[in-house]
């Protein structure tokens, strides 16, 4: 007789807590759409029963990854060192598209991507839910989060790549220091929620390090680019008319607000300077001086770092820090 253990299946779990296979689903996919009860009664279930629900049942590993791809360019950078790793090992990646944290009232994920035949998540951009967080103690497939910078890898101890923005500040503001410079303005857009830490919160705080710093707040979402930025700018500069700097959460804003100095009267006078952040090919064009984010790096750590969960190695590793660089261009100027 083979007295090998089956493996766990989601009958076993649903039969053990006295559910359906739909709710033990729910309580994996979408823990809140099912009360608190349940949810733990199918979490005690699924642990005893060592169920991992989305477990590939053979050949290559599937690993989803979730992101704002649609709103941020950068995320597709990163999937491309994903993208890279995963063709070592011929791992199939099954992308997902998310909301931009910055621009949801409610900024989390509540649910990770968690389908049949996932063996691993890798989770970008977006913090995490409690009920999210929640889900974990669920023994499902391992996840990584990439530049998630709330703490939300440390309260269950998930690993993370992480790009130490608060360092990337206080690069800009040790250039800008030495320039001469004293007070900045700090160009974002909208953070619509203040559940988590963003990378553009921890960038403003580099900055604070060695300058004063006001916020020019641009909402984008409203009109068209360069018209909120110029309009963000003219309200910072009244503001904060000492000011001799604009340091912009991304290239993209630091783009906009390049034209918006030619075309709506948001001027920069001579000594200003203005910093983007990133180094995308929209920097170089525009010669401007910029923090390099090792993009695709971070999400070849990130794989590198599922994957060797999944083989067991890496255990014992529970984050990754990368450093960015300054990129000193033609944009800054001395006081």
């Amino acid at each position: 007789m083979d007295e090998r253990p089956q493996k766990a299946t989601i009958y076993a779990v649903a039969k053990r807590a006295g559910v359906s296979i739909s709710t033990v689903s729910l309580a994996i996919n979408h823990p809140q759409r099912v009360n608190e009860a349940t949810r733990r009664s199918v979490i005690a279930a699924a642990t005893e029963l060592g169920y991992r629900g989305g477990a590939a049942a053979s050949g290559a590993q599937r690993i989803a990854v979730a992101a704002p791809f649609s709103s941020y360019a950068s995320y597709y950078r990163r999937l491309s060192g994903i993208m890279e790793r995963a063709a070592m090992d011929s791992v199939e990646i099954v992308v997902h598209d998310l909301p931009s944290a910055a621009g949801s009232d409610s900024p989390v994920l509540d649910a990770l991507p968690m389908r049949a035949g996932i063996d691993g998540i890798v989770v970008m951009g977006v913090p995490l839910s409690p009920a999210a967080l929640e889900s974990k103690a669920l023994p499902g497939p391992p996840v990584v989060l990439v530049d998630v910078p709330d703490g939300a890898q440390r309260r269950l101890g998930l690993p993370s790549v992480l790009i130490d923005d608060e360092r990337g500040g206080e690069l800009i503001a040790r250039h800008l220091t030495e320039l001469g410079h004293e007070r900045v303005v700090f160009l974002h857009e909208p953070q619509r929620s203040e559940e988590y830490v963003s990378a553009g919160m921890l960038r403003a705080r580099g900055l604070g390090h060695l300058l004063s710093v006001s916020e020019a707040v641009a909402d984008v979402a409203s009109t068209d680019l360069v018209e909120a930025v110029g309009a963000a700018l003219e309200r910072a500069f009244r503001v904060d008319p000492e000011a001799t700097a604009v340091v912009a959460n991304h290239d993209e804003l630091a783009a906009a607000a390049h034209r918006a100095f030619r075309v709506t009267g948001a001027h920069l006078p001579v000594g200003r300077s203005l910093v983007g952040y990133d180094d995308g090919p929209l920097a170089s064009a525009l010669d401007l001086t910029t923090v390099r984010q090792p993009f695709e790096e971070s999400g070849y750590a990130a794989l590198d770092l599922l994957l060797g969960r999944l083989s067991g190695e890496h255990a014992r590793v529970s984050s990754v820090q990368l450093a960015p660089d300054l990129v000193v261009r033609g944009t800054t100027f001395r006081v």
